[in-house]
């Protein structure tokens, strides 16, 4: 019996329940964005500088970046990383690391990434980021604003995102 399909089917279930108990109940800040969290993939963050672009962009400094990488026996632990090793059945991050970003109530949460991904979009869900913004190609329930754009292209996302954000007057 393959125990990681089993989990992987409990974890959406526990996605689609949470996306539906979030989805009258979603409070979004009308603060000016001072701090701001990223989720994305290990393959993203070691392609792009992301987290300088988003600084230099929206003139923010205390950006902090979590990355997404399958576990690897052979691979250090790293307090920048989270696998799906650090989730248990009931969708629960067990890493305390990353479940401190999670609970650190940003004015921005990114999510950088356009697949559909279990993992990064459990950990969206769970983000108490005041306001949230990905692409539109993965969960449109997840975010406040969502972007069809390459996640290459991470010049237009910024200024995109920066648009917007001034058009809200969150910047």
């Amino acid at each position: 019996m393959n125990f990681t399909k089993l989990k992987e089917k409990k974890i959406r279930k526990t996605i689609s329940k949470l996306s539906k108990k979030n989805e009258g109940n979603r409070f979004v800040s009308q603060d000016k964005i001072k701090s701001i969290g990223i989720l994305t993939t290990d393959k993203v963050s070691s392609q792009l500088e992301l987290q300088s672009e988003i600084e230099s962009t929206l003139g923010v400094r205390n950006t902090k970046i979590y990355s997404f990488r399958r576990f690897n026996k052979t691979e250090e632990v790293s307090y920048r990383h989270f696998s799906e090793k650090d989730v248990n059945w009931k969708g629960e991050f067990h890493q305390q690391n990353f479940k401190s970003f999670l609970e650190q109530p940003f004015d921005l949460l990114i999510a950088y990434f356009d697949d559909k991904h279990l993992y990064l979009e459990l950990a969206t869900l769970q983000s108490r980021a005041s306001f949230k913004v990905g692409f539109s190609q993965v969960n449109y329930k997840l975010f406040d604003i969502d972007f069809s754009i390459e996640t290459i292209d991470i010049q237009q996302f910024s200024s995109e995102l920066k648009k917007y954000l001034s058009i809200l007057n969150k910047l």
